[in-house]
C-alpha cells in the first residue's frame, strides 16, 4: 500500500514539475521603460515581462560601468590609460576591456584595415561631432597616418596587458563600443530572467524575444533608420527576433568646410572620411558588437563588395542606402524587407552596381 501511495505521489509531483517548467512568463503590452542620456546619446530600455521593472537598474548600471572604462578623455578610462602609455609600457586592463580590445583587433584584421582600432590619431584631430571639430591640414593628416596601424597593438594573454608600440598611437573604439555594451545589457536582462525587451543605444537596437502581440508568436517589426534624417525616421522595416540591428549613416555626425561635407566614418588608409556610394548601412546580426564592427568594415568596401562580403557571413544580413536614394538588401531578407513608400527611396538592382 505504501509503495502504491508513493508511486501516486511521484506521479503527481512529476505532473506539477512539468506544469511549472512549461509555464510562460506574463508579457505586458505596455513595457516598463527608462531613457537616459549616456555616452553622448540616448539609451532606452523597454522590458515587457510582468514584474521585471527592477531589471532596469542593473542594466543601466552596466552601461555606465562600461562607458566609464571605454570613453576617451574621461576620468578612469582604461582606453585613456593605454593611449597615455603608448611607446612606453604595457597597461593591464580589466577582463571587460581585454575582451573588447581583442574583438576590435579581430575586426581590424578581418576587414583588412577597413576598420582600424588604432584610428585615434585621425579622429582626435578631426573631432567630428564635437564643438571644436575642424579639417586638419594635409601635413597633419600625413603625420597622423604613420601611427594608424592595428598591427602595432600588442596583447599579453597571460597578464591581460595591452601595449601600443609607437609613441603617439591612440586607440578609438567608438565604432565598436556601443555594440559591445548592447550585448552586455542583454546579458544582464537574461540574468534577471527577462525574456522580452527592446534595447536601443542610439542606433544600436536589440530586440529580445518576440513581439507581445498575438501571444508572442510573431517577430518584432523593426523600423530601419533613415541615414539621411533625424532619429526615428524610418525608410523601411524588417521582421526580426533575438537580433541586433546597427545603423550607421554619413549624415549622423558631420562637418562642413568650404561647402564640402565630411562625415564621421574615417578611412584609416587616407585619413579622410570614406568616399564611395554608401550613405548608410544597417547590419542585422545575432551580436551587436558584430553589427558595429561590420558596419564600419562594409563602408570601406562600397555597396557591391559590401553585399558580396555580408552574403558570405552566417546569420548576418545588411541593408544599404546609396547616395542616389536607392536601397539594396542582402539575400536573406529580400522577402521580409518592406520599404516605406513615404521615405522617397526605391529598391536598386544589384546588376546595375559597378
Amino acid at each position: 500500500m505504501k509503495k502504491r501511495l508513493a508511486m501516486v505521489f511521484l506521479g503527481v509531483l512529476m505532473i506539477l514539475l512539468t506544469a511549472c517548467g512549461s509555464s510562460k512568463p506574463k508579457i505586458n503590452e505596455k513595457p516598463y521603460e527608462d531613457k537616459q542620456f549616456l555616452m553622448g546619446t540616448y539609451v532606452q530600455i523597454r522590458i515587457y515581462d510582468d514584474g521585471k521593472k527592477e531589471a532596469l537598474k542593473p542594466a543601466f548600471d552596466r552601461v555606465k560601468e562600461l562607458a566609464d572604462k571605454i570613453t576617451v578623455n574621461q576620468k578612469g578610462s582604461e582606453i585613456d590609460a593605454i593611449n597615455a602609455a603608448a611607446g612606453e609600457k604595457p597597461v593591464k586592463v580589466t577582463d571587460d576591456m581585454y575582451y573588447l580590445l581583442k574583438e576590435a583587433y579581430k575586426y581590424s584584421k578581418d576587414s583588412q584595415g577597413g576598420f582600424d582600432m588604432a584610428i585615434g590619431p585621425i579622429t582626435s584631430m578631426w573631432r567630428i561631432g564635437f564643438p571644436d571639430a575642424r579639417k586638419p591640414a594635409q601635413n597633419e593628416i600625413d603625420q597622423a597616418l604613420k601611427l594608424v596601424n592595428y598591427h602595432d597593438v600588442e596583447f599579453n594573454n597571460e597578464d591581460k596587458t595591452v601595449y601600443l608600440k609607437e609613441k603617439g598611437m591612440m586607440l578609438d573604439l567608438g565604432a565598436i563600443a556601443k555594440g559591445y555594451i548592447t550585448d552586455e545589457v542583454i546579458k544582464v536582462l537574461k540574468e534577471n530572467e527577462v525574456t522580452t525587451a527592446i534595447v536601443d543605444l542610439g542606433g544600436n537596437v536589440y530586440v529580445l524575444g518576440h513581439s507581445p502581440r498575438n501571444d508572442q508568436k510573431e517577430d518584432w517589426t523593426v523600423g530601419i533608420q533613415d541615414p539621411n534624417q533625424a532619429r526615428n525616421v524610418v525608410l523601411g522595416s524588417v521582421p526580426e527576433s533575438n537580433k541586433s540591428l546597427v545603423t550607421s549613416g554619413i549624415y549622423e555626425r558631420y562637418l562642413e568646410v568650404d561647402g564640402k561635407t565630411y562625415h564621421h566614418l574615417f578611412n584609416p588608409k587616407t585619413g579622410y572620411p570614406f568616399d564611395n556610394d554608401i550613405a548608410g548601412v544597417t547590419i542585422i546580426s545575432k551580436k551587436s558588437i558584430d553589427g558595429d564592427g561590420l558596419s564600419t568594415a562594409v563602408f570601406s568596401m562600397g555597396v557591391k563588395k559590401g553585399i558580396a562580403y555580408v552574403d558570405t557571413l552566417k546569420d548576418t544580413e545588411a541593408i544599404f542606402v546609396t547616395k542616389d536614394d536607392k536601397i539594396y538588401v542582402t539575400a536573406g531578407i529580400k522577402d521580409g524587407f518592406k520599404i516605406n513608400p513615404e521615405a522617397g527611396y526605391t529598391m536598386g538592382n544589384e546588376k546595375d552596381l559597378k
